[in-house]
């Protein structure tokens, strides 16, 4: 007999009423990816449902599988502890029910993509002509005890400073970690730019976002002669949803998703949508040979250097000179950028 299928979908919960409103939403919208299932969520604290009643509501639906997902951005504490903790402990108190945990939304190409999108929906509506390389971007994390996690938020910044093309990009957290908003922001507004854009890296509202655009104001007022742009966070963007209901296909699909999901070659990847499908190939042929394959073939195994990301090959002494046209590689899409090498490189007089 084939198990019946639900979905739970675990928040954290939190004390502002907006931020549980918001959650339902998101929950009630990835209903509509798994019609046939029974779909319910719950909350670890300060809010209810908790986890725990939404995985009865499974039960009492009958349902043998569950299929659990975190609604967080990264894992931190949360999603790696407390979630599966609740999870295990329901599961062994009732074994005719199995309970299958799938990943955090991460670091994730579709995110990306949702999170651009609020920081062009602010730059539309602050209007004005202040160039993208005149303007910075602070990306704005929740902050947490782990340091993956904050290095997660660091990396969705640099892919949005990259694909969006920014003259500079920054990282602050509220709370927790550091540097936090106040001093990041005043750090920032140090460097010259005539627009800041402050983007909370969120999901939901709450009492930590209001701090963030709190501090904008703050630090704004100090510095008048720069331009602050509050931006939305995400909430529930459909690219948002579609990662979630990824998650929940991965438990299926049994998926080890590597970190090629971030891999420019597979994925619309901010700025270099134009390399999609490209034939992978390494430039390093007298020491591997040459790779002419166009599928995305990776050998996963220990060294996982598919592609030699990170290896500068511009003008042939790594220093980073090279103009983004050199015979090796597609065009860098900021090739021009006026703190990108070309630039650079004139700026030498070479």
């Amino acid at each position: 007999m084939s198990d019946k299928l639900g979905l739970m979908i675990c928040g954290h919960g939190s004390r502002d009423e907006n931020a549980v409103a918001e959650f339902a939403v998101l929950a009630e919208r990835l209903r509509a990816h798994f019609p046939d299932w029974p779909v319910d969520y719950g909350y670890l604290e300060f809010a209810t449902p908790i986890i725990r009643t939404g995985l009865d509501n499974l039960r009492a639906a009958g349902c043998t599988r569950v299929l659990a997902v975190p609604g967080m951005l990264f894992a931190a504490g949360h999603a790696k502890n407390d979630i599966p903790s609740v999870l295990n402990t329901y599961q062994a108190q009732h074994p005719e029910m199995r309970i299958d945990y799938g990943r955090e939304l991460a670091v994730d190409t579709r995110m990306v993509r949702a999170a651009s999108a609020r920081i062009r929906e602010a730059i539309e509506v602050a209007g004005g002509d202040v160039p993208a390389h005149e303007t910075l971007l602070m990306v704005v994390g929740r902050g947490a005890s782990d340091p993956d996690a904050n290095s997660n938020v660091a990396k969705v910044m640099r892919l949005l400073w990259e694909g969006m093309g920014f003259g500079w990009g920054e990282t602050c957290y509220s709370g927790v970690t550091f540097p936090l908003v106040e001093p990041g922001l005043e750090h920032a507004a140090k460097l010259g730019y005539r627009r800041i854009i402050v983007f909370p890296y969120f999901l939901f509202t709450g009492i930590l976002v209001k701090r963030i655009y709190d501090y904008t104001d703050k630090v704004a007022a100090r510095h008048p002669d720069i331009e602050f742009i509050k931006a939305p966070y995400l909430n529930d963007h459909p690219l948002v949803i579609d990662t979630m209901a990824e998650r929940v296909r991965e438990i299926l699909e049994g998926a080890n998703v590597m970190n090629c999901q971030l891999c420019k070659y597979r994925e619309q990847v901010l700025g270099f949508e134009a390399e999609i499908g490209l034939p992978q190939e390494s430039h390093h042929h007298h020491v591997e040979g040459i790779g002419g394959g166009h599928d995305h073939h990776h050998d996963h195994g220990e060294d996982h250097h598919h592609h030699h990301h990170g290896h500068e090959h511009g003008d042939g002494h790594g220093d980073g000179h090279g103009d983004g046209h050199d015979h090796h590689h597609h065009p860098y899409p900021h090739a021009d950028h006026p703190l990108g090498p070309r630039s650079m490189k004139q700026g030498e007089g070479a």
